[in-house]
């Protein structure tokens, strides 16, 4: 009897699990004390290869730098990194370009 509701408790949660649910997300993370922002897009694993275009706009609405990253088949994510020295203070943008939908994320530099 156990073996059964195990059975069917398992065949429900790989059914939900497999679902498919749009993830597509920025963040961005400041590390003060490594000198560091790291910032990573988060997208549904796919089974081909995909470019996406990262870009980092400046406080005064500027591109920082621009850059196109392969996301390999069957991976969820990418990431890029900048160091503090050196960078503009104020609200930064973080631009993911997938196809044709942008993706942002904001940090603010003190």
């Amino acid at each position: 009897m156990k073996k059964i509701v195990f059975l069917i408790v398992f065949s429900l949660f790989s059914l939900f699990a497999s679902e498919q649910v749009e993830v597509e997300s920025v963040d961005c993370v400041i590390l003060e004390d490594e000198n560091s922002i790291i910032c990573k897009y988060v997208q549904d694993r796919v089974d081909f290869e995909k470019k996406v275009t990262i870009q980092w706009i400046d406080p005064e609405n500027e591109l920082s730098r621009s850059r196109e990253m392969l996301i390999p088949a069957g991976h969820g994510s990418v990431y890029d990194f900048r160091y503090i020295d050196g960078r503009k203070k104020g609200i930064w943008t973080f631009k993911v370009i997938d196809q044709d939908k942008a993706y942002e994320a904001k940090f603010e530099l003190k």
